[in-house]
């Protein structure tokens, strides 16, 4: 698959996968979801979901350490400064020739375009926050982080 071709199906991912609504509650029973399906498989990964800038849910599972915070927040500021999926973004400067590192001129310390936190999408009102897992490779944390939502917006 081409950059290009990854962009796409991360575009179609992100207009697929949108809320109707967004609150407490929805984060909770959200991140239970994601954690009950971690420990289902055993995965070293840490959890967080958040909404204009508040952490709702945040777990961390045995394998992980404060590493995995710093890199879902890292993550995303990414997907709160430009309204995508952090692979979205890192995928979207590597079409263009180039990578996020050497041309987003932000400081790599505070932002990260690797997979693992998709945007919380509103219909109708756009991006309200986050959901993001960090422990495994960047692809595998987003093919985890998309499998659950549409397991979550399906149900």
């Amino acid at each position: 698959m081409t950059e290009a071709d990854r962009l796409a199906q991360l575009a179609e991912q992100e207009e697929r996968l949108q809320f109707t609504k967004f609150d407490n509650e929805t984060a909770l029973a959200l991140g239970q979801q994601l954690l009950t399906a971690a420990r289902d498989r055993g995965l070293p990964v840490t959890i967080s979901i958040r909404r204009n800038g508040q952490r709702l849910f945040h777990a961390a599972l045995p394998g992980t350490s404060a590493d995995n915070d710093a890199w879902i927040d890292r993550k995303s500021r990414v997907v709160d400064r430009y309204g995508h999926s952090s692979f979205f973004i890192g995928t979207q400067f590597r079409a263009k020739g180039g990578s996020f590192e050497e041309h987003s001129r932000l400081d790599l310390d505070l932002y990260a375009a690797h997979g693992g936190v998709f945007p919380v999408l509103v219909r109708g009102v756009g991006p309200v926050g986050t959901v993001g897992v960090s422990g495994l490779p960047q692809a595998d944390d987003h093919a985890f982080v998309v499998e659950q939502l549409e397991l979550f917006l399906n149900s």
